[in-house]
């Protein structure tokens, strides 16, 4: 089973909708997945830097795009129910 980074968060049909910092910080966790690296060195900065504003662009472009029927889900309420989760997860553990 291929599991997606647990630091990227889903940031569609959310009220209020995912702000351009959200987006960008999603966009940096992935690059950081994708190249192995936290910080890259001066060698790969540019491209690094390139790849977070193309993966930021291209998600912004989605969430633009996307539709649904569903009724947008309350940021706090899904925080709360997270922690819960994290809660019951690691007290078992």
């Amino acid at each position: 089973m291929i599991r997606m980074c647990r630091n990227i968060h889903t940031l569609f049909n959310y009220e209020p909708p995912a702000t351009k910092e959200e987006v960008r910080a999603s966009a940096l966790q992935y690059v950081r997945k994708v190249s192995g690296f936290n910080k890259p060195s001066q060698a790969n900065e540019d491209a690094f830097a390139h790849a977070v504003d193309d993966v930021a662009a291209a998600s912004q472009r989605l969430l633009a795009e996307l539709v649904t029927s569903a009724s947008p889900k309350n940021r706090q309420v899904e925080a709360e129910r997270a922690r819960a989760r994290a809660v019951k997860r690691f007290a078992a553990a």
